[in-house]
Order: C-alpha cells, then sequence, then structure tokens
C-alpha cells in the first residue's frame, strides 16, 4: 500500500501492477518471489520521494505472523510480529 504525492501517482501504480493485483486505490496484494520483491523496491525507491510519500509492504512468511517494511517518510523500518 502506499501514501505518495499527487505527481508521483501514476507512477507508483504502474510499478505496483507490474507485480501485483490490486486491491483497493492504493493497496495492492498477491503472491510475489523474493526476486520480483527486490525489483519492486527498486523500482519504487526510483520514483518516490522519501521526504513526502511513503510506500508499506506487508509480508507473510508464516501463518501467524507479519512482517511490515516501511520505504519513505522518515527512514526505512521493520518490524516482525508474531501472535
Amino acid at each position: 500500500m502506499y501514501d505518495v504525492s499527487e505527481k508521483r501517482v501514476a507512477k507508483v501504480f504502474k510499478i505496483c501492477k507490474k507485480y501485483l493485483e490490486r486491491y483497493q486505490l492504493s493497496v495492492f496484494r498477491g503472491s510475489i518471489t523474493p526476486s520480483k520483491i527486490i525489483k519492486l523496491r527498486r523500482e519504487l525507491k526510483e520514483v518516490i520521494n522519501p521526504e513526502e510519500d511513503i510506500v508499506s509492504i506487508i509480508k507473510f512468511p508464516a501463518k501467524y505472523s507479519f512482517e511490515e517494511e516501511q520505504i519513505g517518510k522518515n527512514q526505512l523500518i521493520k518490524r516482525n510480529l508474531f501472535f
């Protein structure tokens, strides 16, 4: 999911659409390989302004856990939560 400036919305949308399926306005989801998530991350970093924009990547590596990675605004934050 993302929250980016209007100037960059179309570019971010186009990048996300290459790798995932659109779920809601600025939310995409789907299965993705590790190599494709690296490409996705790299392409997004080339387009967004980290001072203004934020992209959140949420991965579910196991049934009862998830990992959130934020790109942009502030700094890169990684969280691992287990239930």
